[in-house]
């Protein structure tokens, strides 16, 4: 169970004042529920059994770790393009422990997780007064249009429904048509995962019968139906992979001939093959990502390096994006909007082997772009001040600031 603060609203207009009692949330399955969708497969498919593939569940999982890890930075804008990093009560939130129950990187990836399985994560704005203290996640949301033109949010939470503003609802959208909603991977994808589902249960059935298909028993007599039930009977006892080994004995010109299938029919194995490759495709992460090559693919290499940045160029910065542009519109004070903004630090996802970014630290310093410092500090090493903090340039490694000054 994941254990969240009460909000319990008391006499003044936004004012939440917070009780000391614990109240369960919602379990991890309520979390997950959402509308179901019959599938041609016969699946029936929803968030939860769109987690039982595990193509799925690493796809929602590697997205939600890879950006719920990067660092998220509040910036102030300075003159001449600089820039200094601010630290108030929003990044603490946003950063360090936006409710009692959760800390940021927990708070992130659930609600990337959200956004990557319904295309929407909603979070309960927690104020006292007019001050914003904290985020807590919602489940069971309903949006509605509200008449000023947003939206009024209808939560199902603990056997009761109550609505809240959109000014107390914290809404991320993922991708959509532009009508302020966020388009479900798993509703329009349901046909591709309901295919999964069903290739995976056929496998799985096909194996628990010890990898034996069907066969057929033939008889030189016409059976009655006692007999018939009798031979049934019989037969159960050698069903199951528990039983496997067992003979079986025949009587009254009774003769078997089973179905043959080999390893590679009874695993599906390009069926499910195209099937991970298809749930990733919904997903927007490469096969490689969650572990599956292509065929004649390597798992590493400077083709996968490639792929990973495509990755991180195409499907974690739009996403990254989107929840930067909501922290700013939604969470920061409208004087404080034109100045400030939030970022996630994306380099924390391009690492390199320790030749590259040797190879590349020295070019940056030699350009004159980082200083000795600032190159010590994305080797989280301590800093030493002093030269270490001056700007060079390969001119006889001369300080930056004395290019073009005459010698005196």
């Amino acid at each position: 169970m994941i254990r969240f603060f009460k909000a319990a609203y008391r006499g003044v207009k936004n004012e939440i004042l917070y009780s000391s009692a614990d109240l369960d949330g919602m379990s991890h399955g309520d979390a997950l529920n959402s509308l179901a969708r019959s599938t041609a497969s016969g699946k029936t498919v929803n968030a939860k059994t769109a987690m039982e593939i595990s193509a799925a569940y690493d796809c929602v999982r590697k997205t939600a770790q890879a950006l719920s890890n990067l660092p998220l930075v509040q910036y102030q804008k300075g003159k001449n393009g600089s820039r200094e990093k601010v630290e108030d009560d929003l990044s603490e939130i946003l950063t360090e422990s936006p409710n009692r129950g959760q800390t940021a990187l927990e708070f992130w990836e659930g609600q990337v997780a959200q956004i990557c399985l319904r295309g929407n994560a909603y979070s309960e704005r927690l104020f006292i007064g007019n001050r914003l203290v904290g985020l807590r996640p919602l489940f069971n949301v309903t949006p509605e249009r509200a008449s000023h033109g947003g939206f009024k949010y209808g939560i199902y939470d603990r056997g009761r429904k109550y609505y809240l503003p959109d000014d107390k609802v914290f809404h991320l959208r993922g991708f959509g048509p532009g009508d302020g909603m966020g388009m479900s991977t798993v509703a329009y994808g349901a046909s591709s995962m309901g295919a999964a589902l069903a290739a995976d249960e056929t496998a799985s059935s096909v194996f628990s019968n010890a990898m034996m298909a069907a066969g057929f028993l033939s008889a030189d007599q016409k059976l009655d139906a006692e007999q018939r039930e009798q031979l049934t009977a019989i037969l159960n006892n050698f069903v199951g992979s528990s039983r496997a080994g067992k003979t079986m004995v025949l009587e009254s010109g009774l003769t078997h001939s089973p179905l043959q299938m080999n390893p590679g029919d009874a695993q599906l194995l390009e069926t499910r093959r195209y099937s991970v490759e298809d749930v990733c495709r919904w997903f927007g992460v490469p096969p490689i990502v969650v572990g599956h090559s292509a065929e004649g693919q390597t798992m590493w290499g400077t083709g996968v390096e490639s792929i990973l940045i495509s990755w991180l160029t195409l499907g974690i910065n739009p996403l990254a994006n989107r929840i930067e542009k909501r922290i700013k519109r939604d969470l920061m004070p409208p004087a404080k909007r034109r100045g400030r903004y939030f970022e996630f630090k994306r380099e924390a996802m391009l690492q390199m082997d320790s030749k590259a970014k040797g190879d590349f630290l020295l070019k940056m310093r030699m350009a004159g772009l980082m200083t000795g410092d600032e190159g010590r500090d994305t080797l989280n090493m301590p800093r030493r001040g002093g030269m270490s903090d001056e700007r060079f340039i390969q001119a006889s490694m001369t300080p930056l600031d004395l290019i073009g000054k005459d010698e005196k």
